[in-house]
């Protein structure tokens, strides 16, 4: 089969850059090695949450092809790699990045422009991905383009998508650049090009690290507020007045997801590597890391007041998926606080729209089909849309609010 496009990967990044190449009128051929994945998509269903099953149909009618096969990178002019990019043993994981390289390697034609967007230590497009491409003879900024161009992918955002969002892209060398700089112009609004390939990977690491940072200080700051009987979310609003100088961020139970959890990890292994501290996003990293314990601490506190007991009681968790409004389980830290309240033995059960199942430690917590006010203790996780959380509050015994959406008499806020 023949295609313009060859997007290798076809999840959370993947899939809506084929379907917005689709809709900017490209032949498309997405390539996964995932079979249930290229079957869902060839029978019209999707499984990444923006992209419904009617997109799929439009972008199959477009000229859209879901392949397991890889036969059409040797006609297209563009391949872009999305595959994920994570952590073995807390150490950066490119083994998928290595593999598709390979497959592109093995049909890519003369002329072709390969960007990566998988997200990685600065470096990874020249040191890992290049020597992969060139192993056939051919010779990148003379035979083929190489490019990199971060993915910014939110989930469940509905105001920034790709076509909004500006799109970083850099070559390996100047018409290198300018040959991305084209393709992603047919694409998205307005793209910004990096001064180099390591430039753009590593601005892509500096903006999750930024947020682990950040919502690394805010919870810091909700701790600290606690023992000193301080409202946190009046801080914050009031601090978020400022017109200058302040970016307000929330604090919550901690970070999950594929981002913020991983990529500042890349950005520490490259560091250490080179004998560099990078102590801020360690830090960071464990303070995050600590706050489905005090989460649990605060539930614990919560249930001995008033000659209460820990062990067997009720405690209903609501959303843990990681982020709001979205369906994905991904290093949620509710995790971490299912398994320590059954360390102290409360019966812990949940409710969440967007997650039919959840198992920690190869256990299934048990799923309930409407929140139960009987609970000894609700704990708020994720303030997804569709919670009535006024009647929550109105009927609840007791609730912990790690989102700071709730008051009450019954009501305790993180």
């Amino acid at each position: 089969m023949a295609a313009d496009l060859v997007v290798v990967g076809l999840g959370y990044v993947g899939l809506p850059l084929a379907r917005r190449a689709v809709g900017a009128g490209l032949t498309v051929v997405g390539v996964d090695t995932d079979p249930a994945v290229v079957g869902g998509l060839a029978s019209g269903r999707s499984h990444v949450q923006d992209i419904g099953a009617e997109a799929v149909d439009a972008m199959r009618a477009g000229g859209f092809t879901a392949s397991a096969e890889f036969d059409a990178v040797s006609t297209a002019d563009t391949v872009v790699i999305c595959v994920p990019t994570g952590l073995v043993d807390g150490e950066p994981d490119l083994r998928a990045v290595l593999a598709a390289g390979r497959a592109v390697a093995a049909r890519l034609r003369p002329g072709s422009l390969v960007v990566l967007e998988s997200t990685s230590y600065p470096g990874t497009t020249e040191e890992v991905l290049l020597p992969v491409l060139e192993s056939t003879g051919l010779v990148a900024g003379v035979d083929f383009n190489l490019g990199y161009s971060p993915e910014r992918i939110d989930p469940g955002n509905g105001e920034y998508v790709l076509e909004n969002t500006p799109k970083v892209v850099a070559g390996l060398t100047p018409v290198c650049a300018k040959r991305c700089a084209a393709f992603y112009e047919l694409l998205v609004d307005s793209v910004v090009v990096a001064a180099g390939l390591r430039e753009a990977e590593t601005a892509k690491l500096l903006e999750n690290s930024y947020r682990l940072v950040n919502i690394a200080l805010v919870n810091e700051l909700a701790v600290f507020c606690d023992r000193l009987g301080i409202d946190v979310w009046d801080v914050l609003r009031c601090s978020a007045t400022k017109p200058f100088g302040f970016q307000p961020f929330s604090p919550g139970p901690g970070v999950g997801g594929h981002c913020i959890p991983v990529d500042p990890r890349y950005l520490a292994n490259r560091a250490r590597a080179e004998g560099l501290p990078c102590s801020m996003v360690t830090t960071a990293q464990e303070v995050n890391a600590g706050m489905p314990g005090y989460v649990v601490r605060r539930a614990r506190d919560i249930l001995l007041r008033d000659g209460g007991r820990v062990s067997g009681a009720k405690v209903t968790l609501l959303g843990v998926t990681y982020k709001a409004d979205v369906a994905d389980l991904r290093q949620s830290p509710a995790t971490g606080v299912v398994r320590q309240l059954r360390a102290l033995g409360a019966h812990v059960s949940y409710h969440d729209p967007h997650a039919p199942t959840f198992t920690v430690d190869d256990e299934p917590v048990p799923a309930l089909s409407h929140v139960d006010n009987t609970a000894d203790l609700i704990i708020l996780l994720q303030a997804h849309r569709c919670y009535d959380l006024p009647t929550i509050t109105h009927t609840a015994r007791a609730i912990l609010d790690t989102r700071g959406h709730l008051d009450g008499d019954n009501v305790e806020r993180l």
